[in-house]
């Protein structure tokens, strides 16, 4: 991890390695902890946050599902955005993962957590492609996991909190361990949900197809992609998808704040299409890239630019 000079911690700018939390802190006991994933990207006019507003209104959405009482309103954390990254300095080329968390901390024990306190924290730091450059442009390599997707009986998927995230670990070892780079969960009915921390597409005789929200995480950039192929003219559906559809998909994708849209080459060893990244996600990759490094007047309000 590339380190930057200052960490966002309940209001303070605190040195990097001071922002520290105590071993009994509440949610490293019993992972109650809501989180975003945010991206920064240096363009003409400097460095701009995609979609801000969006990404802190779902944080907001997840501390209320998850009964955690952030001390913060959105004017409030969006503007710690801005100024974290003002404070802290990166590579004029590289773009700049954020992660904002509201987590429950130290003071009480046992798994009833509402008199304990919360805190609340940004971290910055420069973050390339998540899945690889090399995927980025040629495509990665999936396994369909053993481990099913968080049940919504049993937990909130459209919560973005660390405890749906052990599941999503396990599947992403599980697949490295087999020699690929990513895993696509199936919900507990066997349609596909999500990766382990993606949204996913495929195409078949010229429709984008990508599943329903209901056993996956809202995606901001799943939303983003749709939006883009709208323009584009790309007819779309939001459907299920089988897993013997996705073996026979002419194109197949990711889409995710740190896997940006990366190209799926392959899954479970039957090769995608050609083996590589397909038009279709070409022009949709070329379009989000375009957006994100505010090269599209259209979409430049999803922009908020570091220096004003």
């Amino acid at each position: 991890m590339t380190e930057s000079q200052f960490i966002w911690m309940d209001g303070e700018f605190i040195a990097w390695n001071d922002a520290k939390v105590h071993i009994l802190t509440h949610s490293l006991h019993y992972a109650n902890s809501a989180f975003e994933g945010v991206r920064a990207y240096p363009t003409d006019r400097g460095l701009a946050i995609f979609r801000l507003q969006d990404h802190t209104r779902r944080l907001l959405n997840s501390c209320k599902m998850s009964l955690l009482k952030c001390p913060f309103d959105a004017a409030t954390l969006n503007n710690a955005q801005v100024e974290i990254l003002r404070k802290n300095t990166y590579k004029a080329d590289t773009s700049v993962y954020i992660r904002p968390i509201v987590f429950v901390g130290y003071g009480v024990m046992g798994v009833y957590h509402l008199n304990s306190p919360i805190q609340t924290a940004i971290a910055t730091w420069e973050w390339g492609a998540y899945l690889g450059e090399e995927g980025l442009n040629n495509g990665i390599k999936v396994k369909i996991s053993s481990f099913t997707r968080n049940s919504i009986k049993s937990m909130m998927g459209k919560a973005k909190i660390a405890a749906n995230y052990l599941n999503s670990q396990m599947a992403k070892c599980e697949a490295k361990e087999a020699g690929c780079d990513e895993a696509l969960l199936l919900d507990s009915e066997g349609f596909v949900a999500e990766g382990s921390g993606e949204c996913f597409f495929v195409v078949r005789d010229d429709v984008l197809i990508t599943p329903p929200s209901e056993n996956a995480l809202e995606s901001i950039t799943q939303d983003t992609v749709l939006a883009i192929a709208r323009d584009l003219g790309i007819k779309t559906e939001r459907r299920r998808l089988t897993r013997d559809e996705v073996y026979v998909a002419d194109e197949a994708f990711f889409t995710g704040t740190a896997a940006e849209l990366t190209p799926v080459r392959e899954v479970d060893s039957r090769v995608i299409g050609g083996g590589k990244r397909g038009e279709t996600t070409r022009r949709l990759q070329e379009a989000y890239f375009d957006i994100v490094y505010g090269r599209n007047a259209k979409y430049a309000h999803y922009l908020t630019y570091i220096k004003g």
